[in-house]
């Protein structure tokens, strides 16, 4: 991997992500009767896509908003115009991964024909509520105010086509009811609540939530590693995988994706106990399986919609062995236009000959003489893999981010010695059950917390 092309400033990244920073700023306050600081951010947000086809929407709306005078539609034309910037900085820097690792990408996904007409008066609904969001500011949030999106997201929910928005509705507005009232916040997530704000405005755009062509996958499938992601109420583990058509064409890298709702006092090894029933590629994932697949389900953008009745277990097949032979030649899939964001990037990397460096801003590599941070703090508890391990390894599989102005790598396997001997550590060793010690302990803690949760719940309902 060619470590110095994730280290070079890209052309233009800067100026887009200090014009988004600018109008989330002016999100803070509020919309409703912009100071001039906030005219200059929303200056610097039309500035900033002047050369594209958005330029008269979005001078039109700025000169608008920061007279007071702006409408829905002015709302909707910032909240495009902040998305295409964040989109050309996913891009960009995708385009720098691809280079680095030498992968090629697929073509842009199609989108699926979708005749499902859907109720306009509830996306008007949503849209009027985030309108009144954005004007009241961050710092203007109250029970009031948050508490209006309820009875939207309670109507949204039975109709299928929705769910996406009210999901992403109904986090967004949990996350601000527990910061109420905003005039007493000593720190706002200003980026956090402008990307969920603009993506939510985006999705009330009808065709804006349209999914993928899906169409079928039959042949083998070699997991790599698994990133776990852990809520308060919900848990998800999302493998990453090699995928080889039965019919000898190009290796595709894909995603196999499980969720779960789960109580607060699960954690650790206890989280795959409530994903284990709903997939059994996390079986495979811990004993180094292959997966045998018959027309399993899958997006035009490489996510598997998972099916155990269209799976049965392959051969061993080292996650190593699959990162240094099969995935050399796989294809990484193309994103759709709304989902693109810096935040999305998770690139499968297989790291060898690195140098350790463990300093006081943390652990890095050094790669081919640069230096590449490495994100222990997403490694999850629910494994054997820590941060010792990673600092003691000669090859990490893992996945390339970006966040905070530079990539990051998050570990998903090592490779270290033992007694000469070449040992894998892997996050996800105890997807599916362990004879480890530690792992054994912590199945115990994880189950009699869950049995005392039962026996609890059993008792109340007796009442």
């Amino acid at each position: 991997m060619r470590a110095d092309l994730l280290t070079d400033p890209v052309d233009g990244l800067d100026d887009a992500l200090a014009a988004v920073d600018g109008f989330d700023q002016v999100l803070v306050g509020g919309l409703l009767r912009p100071q001039p600081a906030q005219a200059v951010g929303l200056a610097g947000l039309a500035d900033a896509v002047a050369g594209s086809p958005l330029a008269g929407r979005v001078a039109e709306a700025a000169e608008k908003t920061a007279a007071g005078a702006a409408d829905e539609d002015h709302y909707m034309a910032l909240a495009a115009a902040r998305s295409a910037l964040l989109g050309s900085v996913h891009d960009a820097l995708v385009e720098r991964v691809e280079e680095a690792v030498g992968r090629p990408r697929a073509e842009g996904p199609a989108a699926a024909a979708d005749g499902a007409e859907r109720p306009v008066n509830l996306l008007v609904a949503v849209r009027g509520w985030l309108c009144d969001l954005a004007r009241a500011g961050w710092q203007g949030i109250d029970h009031e105010l948050i508490g209006g999106a309820a009875p939207v997201v309670t109507a949204m929910l039975p109709e299928p086509g929705l769910r996406r928005l009210a999901t992403l509705l109904d986090g967004f507005a949990a996350e601000l009811a527990a910061s109420c009232p905003g005039a007493t916040l000593e720190r706002i997530p200003v980026r956090r609540w402008a990307d969920l704000w603009s993506r939510a405005m985006l999705l009330t755009l009808p065709g804006a939530d349209r999914a993928t062509a899906v169409g079928e996958a039959t042949g083998r499938l070699l997991p790599l590693g698994v990133d776990l992601h852990e809520h308060a109420t919900a848990v998800q583990a999302q493998v990453h995988a090699v995928f080889e058509p039965a019919d000898g064409g190009t290796p595709r890298l894909v995603r196999a994706g499980v969720s779960a709702p789960k109580p607060d006092t699960v954690v650790g090894a206890g989280l795959w106990q409530l994903l284990r029933p709903h997939m059994s590629l996390l079986a495979a994932v811990s004993e180094g399986r292959a997966m045998e697949l018959d027309a399993m389900p899958v997006t035009a953008e490489g996510d598997l919609i998972w099916d155990d009745a269209r799976a049965t277990q392959g051969d061993p097949a080292e996650p190593f062995t699959t990162a240094r032979v099969a995935m050399r030649t796989a294809v990484s899939a193309p994103v759709t236009p709304v989902d693109r964001h810096p935040a999305r990037i998770a690139v499968p990397v297989l790291l060898e000959g690195y140098a350790v460096e463990d300093e006081a801003e943390g652990l890095a590599f050094r790669v081919a003489g640069e230096r590449l941070a490495v994100d222990t703090g997403r490694m999850p508890a629910a494994g054997p893999l820590t941060a010792d391990a990673v600092a003691s390894s000669a090859a990490c599989l893992g996945l390339l981010r970006w966040d905070a102005g530079r990539f990051l790598l998050q570990p998903l396997a090592v490779e270290r010695t033992v007694r000469k001997k070449p040992v894998a550590v892997h996050a996800a060793a105890w997807a599916g059950g362990t004879a480890d010690k530690a792992g054994v302990r912590a199945e115990k803690a994880a189950t009699d917390a869950v049995n005392v949760l039962r026996e609890r719940a059993g008792r109340l309902l007796r009442k």
